[in-house]
């Protein structure tokens, strides 16, 4: 795997030895980090289940200030530090052994500005996180990826990339925006 753009684009990255494992392919991330690059910038990101961490690698390739990353896998972790390592990005990155639902459980409203999950599939997990995204916005924006057939709750954008997809959520104060102004 390859980081797509940014100061590291080009540079290659390891992904965890577990065949659990399913990193994000790259014309997916690509797509997924096109989208967000607006919010990347100087951004408080969280790259939930982790993997290789090439989606919050790629985020702080594209100018975000620092990433948390979470992964229960220790293998996960091993390779998450290992790329963290070879781009020289240890002051921007914090590794957290957790999981990753039981970790935004004690995070408040606004706690990141962007947050990537790309949880294993078949488990519920793309449909709990979102469940808890819409009852506490832990990130003002956050994108989940799952199976291109699997309807998320709420009314994020849904992105499809053959048999996968990205719903993407907003933060209450984007959706408030427009009311807010309408009673000025």
């Amino acid at each position: 795997m390859r980081i797509v753009a940014g100061k590291w684009r080009g540079r290659k990255i390891e992904a965890p030895r577990d065949e659990r494992v399913r990193p994000t392919g790259d014309r997916v991330r690509e797509a997924w980090l096109s989208i967000v690059n607006p919010h990347l910038p100087d951004a408080r990101v969280l790259d939930l289940f982790a993997g290789s961490g090439a989606l919050g690698l790629e985020a702080l390739s594209r100018g975000a200030q620092h990433v948390d990353f979470v992964d229960i896998a220790a293998k996960s972790l091993t390779a998450v530090r290992s790329n963290v390592a070879a781009l020289g990005a240890g002051e921007e990155a914090t590794l957290h052994r957790a999981d990753a639902l039981a970790f935004v459980r004690h995070l408040g409203p606004g706690a990141y500005d962007v947050a990537f999950a790309d949880p294993p599939y078949d488990l519920g997990l793309a449909t709990r996180l979102a469940e808890r995204w819409l009852a506490v916005p832990f990130a003002t924006l956050i994108g989940i990826e799952h199976r291109s057939n699997e309807v998320l709750p709420g009314d994020g954008n849904v992105r499809r990339y053959g048999g996968t997809a990205i719903t993407i959520y907003h933060g209450v104060e984007e959706r408030m925006a427009p009311a807010a102004l309408d009673s000025i």
